[in-house]
């Protein structure tokens, strides 16, 4: 892979997107059609519906890099999950876009099809030169690296509410984790008082576990920069 940066922070971020999407592609393919009817904690999508939010992140990377390079960056990761994009007409799309692509396909052929967007996504990532920069359906200018970053976070942060509304435990690979904690925290390190692993971080910094009032004192002081989530 020629590789955005010099082939090491993207070599990283590749790997944990490999891992990530290759783990969930495992568990769906034991997934039944029941299954994929459940109800999530995202609402108002149902296994079946987030399944296909997560396809179509997964594979957004494609017609990017068919696209005219920018000239240069403009925003990174943690700049891309802005609270202003995902603003409620923006979010009523989404959800209604995922909720209209699983209509169109049965579970096994959602799940094919989650392979195959995934896979394509590297294929393409794997051909790009140093340095690559991509547009946002946001209109933002990013490094390939940042935003490949963001569909770690897509796909691993969407996991756990796949595996929560599978009644799974987590599967959330090492890898994606350690790709989305460095986002969440910025690079820095858990204050050691609130006792947090990598899962109990990214549960609460995205709202999937409740922070007490101790830990939100914690979290304050540490100066950590909560995400707005959008996809």
């Amino acid at each position: 892979m020629a590789g955005a940066d010099g082939g090491g922070p993207v070599e990283r971020v590749r790997a944990a997107f490999r891992d990530e999407c290759g783990r969930l592609g495992e568990v769906l393919r034991g997934v039944d059609e029941g299954d994929l009817d459940r109800p999530t904690d995202c609402r108002p999508w149902t296994v079946r519906e987030l399944l296909a939010h997560v396809r179509t992140g997964a594979g957004r990377l494609v017609d990017m890099l068919a696209a005219p390079a920018p000239p240069r960056a403009e925003v990174d990761a943690a700049g891309y999950y802005g609270a202003a994009k995902f603003t409620p007409p923006v979010d009523a799309a989404r959800v209604d876009s995922g909720r209209r692509e699983a209509r169109e396909l049965d579970g096994p052929a959602l799940v094919a099809d989650f392979d195959r967007a995934w896979r394509d996504t590297l294929d393409a990532v794997d051909v790009q030169p140093p340095g690559r920069v991509v547009r946002t359906r946001h209109g933002d200018a990013m490094a390939l690296t940042e935003f490949l970053r963001t569909r770690v976070v897509e796909v691993g942060v969407h996991g756990l509410d796949l595996a929560a509304a599978l009644d799974r435990e987590p599967w959330l690979t090492r890898t994606a984790a350690e790709v989305v904690a460095d986002l969440l925290t910025g690079g820095r390190p858990v204050p050691a008082e609130l006792g947090w692993d990598r899962l109990t971080l990214i549960r609460k910094a995205t709202g999937r576990a409740r922070l007490t009032a101790g830990e939100r004192a914690v979290v304050d002081a540490a100066g950590f920069r909560w995400l707005s989530f959008g996809g």
